[in-house]
C-alpha cells in the first residue's frame, strides 16, 4: 500500500494504521484461533484489533475494555471486532471472558501514576498476574515499555534484551517491571509461550514524541532537551510486529524490543520546525544518557522499518499545521525522574 503524502482526515489516519503487511496476513495464516485483545480500549488498541481483523477476516478477534470513551465499541463493532465490556481488575469479570488460543496483553496505566501509585500498581502488576493464570494455556504477547531498563549511553547502541530490567527512577517504571515479572512467574510455572513487547513510543498524529513536538513548537512554548534522545517508529508498524510476535513466542516468556532507531529531539524538533515556518526554542542540554533501546533482534524478525523519520516529520507538520485532532495526552518524553 503506498503512503500518503498527507492524512486527509481522522478516518484515512486509522485505516492506515490498521493496514495489514503482506507480512502480516502470512503470519496469522500459520497461527490457528481466535486473538483476544485484552485492554483494547487504549492509544493502540482500537487499531491493533481492526488490523488484526482485516489480516484475517474469518477469525474471531475479541476486544475487552470498560469501553469508557463514547462511540468506541460501536466504532470496533463496525469492523467486525466483537466487544466486551470488562473490568480487568476483576477476578469475577476474566472467568467469564472466553478461552482464546492468542491473548495480545495491552492494558496498563502510566499518566496519574503520582498520587495513585496503589491503582498504578494494581493494574501494572496484580492485572497481568490474573491474566496470566487465566489464560495459562494460551500464547500471550504482552506489552511493556522501555522504561524498565536502565538509562543507556547516546552514543551507544542502547539497552539490548540481555540487559537487567533496573529502571533508574519513578513507580510506573518499576510496577512495568513487576508486570513482567508476573507474566515471567506464571509461563515458567505453567509452560505459557509469550512475549514481553518492550514498545517505545510508537508515532500516531493525535500522540507521540513527534506530536508533543510540533504541539510545543505552534505555541512557541520552549522544548527541554533533558531526554535529548528517543526511540520511536510508526503505530501502524508497532501493531503489525506485535501481532507477528504471536508466531515468534518463547516458552519461558522473553523480553522484545520494539522500536526505530534513536533519533535527536532536537534533530527532529528543528525539521518540524522548518516544515512549520516556525523557530525552535530550547532550554537544558541533552544528557549522555536516555532510555534508548537496541532493536536489532525485532529487525531480524521483521525487517526494518518502512515508515521513515522524515515521512513522519512531514505528517505530524501537516497535521498540526491544519489543528487537526489530538488525544491531549503529552508522552512527557523529557521527565528523567519517572513520574508521570
Amino acid at each position: 500500500m503506498p503512503l500518503p503524502d498527507r492524512f486527509e482526515d481522522l478516518e484515512q489516519l486509522e485505516d492506515l494504521m490498521s493496514q495489514p503487511s503482506a507480512a502480516l496476513v502470512q503470519t496469522l495464516q500459520k497461527i490457528e484461533g481466535d486473538i483476544l485483545v485484552l485492554g483494547v480500549g487504549g492509544k493502540m488498541g482500537p487499531t491493533l484489533a481492526r488490523m488484526a481483523k482485516r489480516a484475517t477476516p474469518g477469525r474471531r478477534v475479541i476486544g475487552v475494555a470498560r469501553f469508557s470513551e463514547p462511540g468506541l465499541r460501536e466504532r470496533l463493532d463496525g469492523y467486525g471486532v466483537d466487544c466486551i465490556e470488562a473490568d480487568l481488575l476483576s477476578r469475577e469479570a476474566l472467568a467469564t471472558l472466553p478461552d482464546a488460543p492468542n491473548v495480545v496483553f495491552m492494558a496498563g496505566r502510566k499518566f496519574g501514576s503520582s498520587g495513585s501509585e496503589w491503582l498504578t500498581w494494581a493494574m501494572n502488576a496484580h492485572v497481568p498476574a490474573l491474566v496470566a493464570e487465566r489464560w495459562r494455556s494460551s500464547r500471550i504477547v504482552a506489552f511493556s515499555t522501555a522504561c524498565v531498563y536502565p538509562f543507556a549511553d547516546v552514543h551507544g547502541p542502547g539497552a539490548r534484551e540481555e540487559v537487567p530490567p533496573t529502571p533508574p527512577a519513578g513507580e510506573y517504571a518499576n510496577s512495568c517491571v513487576a508486570r513482567e515479572r508476573m507474566f515471567q512467574h506464571f509461563s515458567h510455572r505453567h509452560g505459557t509461550a509469550g512475549r514481553l513487547i518492550r514498545l517505545s513510543y510508537a508515532i500516531d498524529m493525535r500522540y507521540g514524541v513527534l506530536h508533543d513536538l510540533a504541539q510545543k513548537l505552534i505555541a512557541r512554548a520552549p522544548i527541554d532537551l533533558a531526554m535529548g534522545h528517543a526511540n520511536i517508529i510508526w503505530q501502524g508498524e508497532a501493531n503489525d510486529w506485535t501481532l507477528r510476535a504471536l508466531a515468534h513466542c518463547d516458552t519461558p516468556t522473553s523480553p522484545l524490543n520494539l522500536s526505530g532507531p534513536a533519533i535527536s529531539i532536537r534533530e527532529a524538533a528543528e525539521g518540524l520546525a522548518q516544515r512549520l515556518g516556525v523557530e525552535a526554542v530550547f532550554i537544558g542540554r541533552e544528557a549522555d544518557t536516555a532510555w534508548l533501546i537496541d532493536c536489532s533482534r525485532a529487525f531480524e524478525l521483521f525487517g526494518p522499518q518502512q515508515v521513515t523519520l522524515a515521512r513522519m516529520l512531514d505528517w505530524t507538520a501537516d497535521w498540526t499545521r491544519r489543528g487537526m485532532a489530538s488525544l491531549g495526552k503529552p508522552t512527557h518524553f523529557e521527565a528523567r525522574d519517572g513520574k508521570y
